[in-house]
């Protein structure tokens, strides 16, 4: 393949994405605030669960820990 032949292809390329681009429906201010808004509040409950099941995890392993007297 020669270098005309891949900077052909590559203007090809880009010219095919600017076409696709073209016909994406972009969301509006509202509609993205709103999904933003939905995705850190779901972050937040994943990542409180994630805390609560580690803190949980260490109190039964320090129980257990405990009872072995280490």
């Amino acid at each position: 393949m020669s270098a005309i032949e891949k900077v052909k292809g590559t203007r090809t390329f880009v010219e095919e994405c600017w076409v696709e681009l073209q016909k994406v429906t972009w969301p509006d201010a509202e509609q993205l605030r709103s999904a933003t808004i939905v995705v850190l509040a779901f972050t937040m409950v994943v990542s409180a669960i994630i805390w609560l099941m580690d803190k949980s995890a260490g109190f039964v392993i320090s129980r257990i820990m405990g009872i072995f007297g280490a």
